[in-house]
């Protein structure tokens, strides 16, 4: 290829490491979430010993990225380091469960909603830039990304306000299919009766204030965890495989 077709067929991005699967003896298929949209790119030897790259594109490490199009599947032809999360996650197993959920959530909504790709991009890199930290409660992290991430692709939930009619709250139900709390007047059959202070922390966690995360209890951590699994599930319409693996605490 002549330099001015390799400058034609590629391009720079940053980009965030998803997952990656091995593909021939010492390849590995990349999935990245860039600013631009989802990309899957094979990245060639790095499973040799004496790869550069192979340390680099491995989940949760943030690159700067340069990718060759090609007819099938793009290629990484280069990779720059930009924060290495992965080696703060892969040393504790509940952060890394966490993140790996966090991930395939990503994932599934940027395959249903790929106009949205730089918000979602950002947000994904905050959460797990602040989950590597491990200074915030992984399980509270987990919720807060999942009832964000969830608002950015147009299904934000509504904890302070009756989602049918707009009366202001506080509301002592709850519905999931409704997509949040339910005045007295419009509370349908199957509506839940959270305790109030879980209808708060839900609410904390949405506008990410963490004072009030942290002074949850159990109840309602284990609450409000429940019903942001049941919206997810609800919007996505199929389970989160990886959610099943988060302990909590």
């Amino acid at each position: 290829m002549s330099r001015s077709g390799f400058a034609s067929r590629s391009y720079h991005t940053r980009g965030l490491v998803l997952r990656t699967h091995k593909l021939g003896e010492a390849d590995r298929i990349i999935t990245l979430i860039t600013p631009k949209g989802l990309v899957r790119a094979v990245a060639k030897g790095v499973r040799r010993t004496s790869s550069r790259l192979g340390a680099t594109l491995e989940p949760f490490m943030e690159v700067d990225a340069l990718i060759v199009m090609g007819r099938n599947l793009d290629v990484v032809s280069q990779a720059q380091l930009r924060h290495p999360y992965g080696q703060q996650l892969v040393t504790d197993y509940t952060s890394y469960t966490v993140g790996t959920a966090m991930v395939e959530i990503a994932e599934r909504l940027l395959e249903a909603d790929a106009d949205s790709t730089d918000k979602q991009y950002l947000l994904l890199h905050g959460a797990i830039a602040l989950l590597s930290k491990h200074r915030v409660d992984s399980g509270a992290l987990l919720d807060s990304y999942i009832l964000r991430a969830l608002s950015i692709a147009g299904w934000a939930p509504s904890f302070t306000i009756c989602v049918k009619c707009g009366m202001p709250g506080p509301h002592e139900a709850l519905h999931v299919q409704l997509g949040g709390v339910v005045c007295a007047d419009c509370r349908p059959s199957g509506s839940l009766a959270p305790h109030p202070i879980t209808i708060g922390y839900l609410q904390a966690l949405l506008t990410g204030d963490w004072d009030t995360v942290a002074e949850a209890g159990p109840r309602a951590k284990k609450q409000a965890a429940d019903i942001v699994a049941n919206y997810l599930q609800w919007h996505l319409e199929r389970a989160v495989k990886s959610l099943k693996h988060v302990e909590r605490t």
